[in-house]
């Protein structure tokens, strides 16, 4: 009877548990939305040698995450008393799913302790949504403040940009009333206007009239801020509000919200590609490894 003894390499071993993993991996959704665009940090730290603000603040965040997936915005207190409350709330883009939306809030927490550590009050702002608290009785920020603003570096030349003022001011009377009629009590709304997109959201708690109002004073804002930029980003305490221009028109018919969708199912799929193509490779050699391997161990004489 022969006896066959294979002897595998310690490469070997570690390309095909490379393979298997490889496999194994679920492909990530590369258009990751939950980047940090800005921060606010109050100065004053939490005095707080008992620690009662830090549980109270560590108990709020979690009831925070928890509530983001089920709903778009939340707002709740933790502690008893006015001298150890604290206020907080999320809000999530109104177009999110609940699934986008608590993987959006659920970052929040690490990054508010890598940013701001204890403090009395913060707010941290991502793409697809922001978080924010405050110790009940910190002074209050004016609805309609500016926080944080993005201003395009194209502007409109000399003769409007091919009627880009004129666009403009029509997207901005539809994301007025957009937001005060908003399905589902969202104050949301996104939409387009010929070859301007153009999006707002107010804070989920703000009447819809001064919801209204808010947006009104973000484009004010916006074009005195950003000028003729065909691209704005501006942020109040209380609302948000974005456009973009296309001079050239848009590359697809599809309302942005489809769009964006398909662009995302598209990342995903060349992932997958590109992952097979790599799985595929790294099989090879090891195919490639083990025939020659087998071959050296006859060559050698190392089958008796």
């Amino acid at each position: 009877m022969i006896i066959i003894k294979r002897h595998y390499s310690h490469p070997f071993l570690l390309l095909f548990t490379t393979v298997i993993l490889l496999l194994l991996l679920p492909v990530s959704d590369a258009a990751d939305n939950t980047s940090l665009v800005y921060k606010v940090c109050s100065d004053e730290k939490l005095h707080d040698p008992s620690g009662v603000y830090s549980q109270n603040l560590k108990s709020l965040l979690v009831s925070l995450v928890s509530q983001s997936s089920q709903k778009p915005f939340f707002t709740t207190n933790s502690g008893t008393g006015q001298n150890n409350m604290i206020m907080g709330l999320y809000q999530c883009r109104g177009d999110l799913s609940n699934t986008a939306c608590y993987n959006c809030v659920s970052k929040v927490p690490y990054i508010l302790d890598n940013l701001c550590g204890k403090v009395v009050a913060a707010r941290i702002q991502l793409s697809d949504c922001y978080l924010r608290y405050e110790v009940v009785g910190y002074k209050q920020v004016p609805e309609t403040q500016l926080l944080y603003k993005v201003c395009g570096s194209k502007q409109a030349n000399g003769d409007g940009g091919d009627g880009f003022e004129e666009k403009r001011e029509s997207a901005f009377g539809m994301v007025e009333n957009g937001v005060k009629s908003s399905n589902g009590g969202k104050l949301f709304y996104k939409g387009s206007y010929q070859s301007l997109n153009v999006m707002g959201q107010c804070e989920g708690d703000l009447a819809i009239d001064d919801c209204g109002d808010c947006v009104k004073s973000a484009e004010e804002q916006a074009k005195a801020e950003c000028g003729d930029s065909f691209q704005a980003q501006i942020y109040l305490h209380k609302c948000f509000l974005s456009y973009s221009f296309y001079p050239e028109g848009v590359s697809s018919t599809m309302p942005s919200s489809t769009a964006e969708s398909a662009a995302q199912e598209g990342t995903q799929k060349t992932a997958a590609i590109a992952l097979g193509i790599f799985a595929a490779i790294i099989f090879c050699c090891v195919v490639f490894l083990c025939v020659k391997s087998v071959m050296d161990k006859k060559r050698d004489g190392t089958w008796k």
